[in-house]
């Protein structure tokens, strides 16, 4: 592939991930893809066979780009794994910004829609869900080490858990237009959210947990 054909599948990922988000799959058209990569038809054709292969495609590319930044992010330096985990909450919180089809998720807008339809679809978004829910998991562990978690929960079933509230927190940001349109109404929003993020029965033990370890600490000083 030269340089220019792959500039031009790029575009077309890259308007897919925007498109889709904005109008969802099933309204999304081939000539609105190509529009707003700035591309001819022929020229989707060429990279494409069909709008389901430009999906699987573009749900790789959402995973790949979110991962970049996800894993380039300031948390990962704190010293303590529940820090971390917070601070993971918060670096989502940041990330909102505009109207829902900027900040919500590729993969979540689109297997809402296809989970039946379009399984190959559906399978490749849970695997980039999934996929970022994994890296979680490591940090939720130590936490749970550290802090003495109640073991009936496992680090996945946590890390999925955070997944399940924040797709959740943007379908009510879809829902709720008015919360979108307004920055500050969309952090209102978000505060509500990541009150079930941070009071979720993992977050919630293991706060406790450190809370009764530095007041033991201290009763011992």
């Amino acid at each position: 592939m030269t340089e220019a054909e792959h500039e031009s599948r790029a575009k077309l990922l890259d308007a897919a991930v925007s498109v889709i988000r904005a109008k969802g799959y099933s309204a999304a058209r081939v000539d609105d893809i190509c529009a707003a990569a700035g591309l001819t038809k022929g020229s989707f054709f060429h990279h494409f066979a069909s709008k389901e292969e430009l999906a699987l495609a573009a749900a790789e590319r959402w995973g790949a780009k979110t991962g970049d930044l996800f894993a380039a992010a300031a948390y990962h330096q704190l010293p303590d794994p529940l820090d971390r985990v917070l601070a993971y909450v918060d670096f989502r919180k940041a990330l909102i910004r505009g109207a829902a089809r900027d900040f919500t998720c590729f993969a979540g807008t689109t297997v809402q829609e296809v989970h039946e339809t379009h399984p190959v679809i559906r399978d490749a978004c849970e695997e980039t869900i999934s996929g970022h829910a994994a890296t979680l998991e490591a940090d939720i562990a130590a936490a749970m080490r550290q802090y003495g978690a109640a073991e009936e929960f496992t680090a996945q079933s946590l890390a999925l858990h955070t997944q399940a509230v924040i797709q959740g927190a943007y379908v009510l940001a879809k829902a709720t237009q008015g919360l979108v349109a307004d920055m500050e109404a969309l952090r209102g929003l978000q505060r509500r959210q990541q009150d079930r993020v941070t009071h979720a029965a993992f977050l919630s033990s293991m706060l406790a947990a450190r809370s009764s370890s530095r007041g033991i600490a201290q009763t011992c000083t």
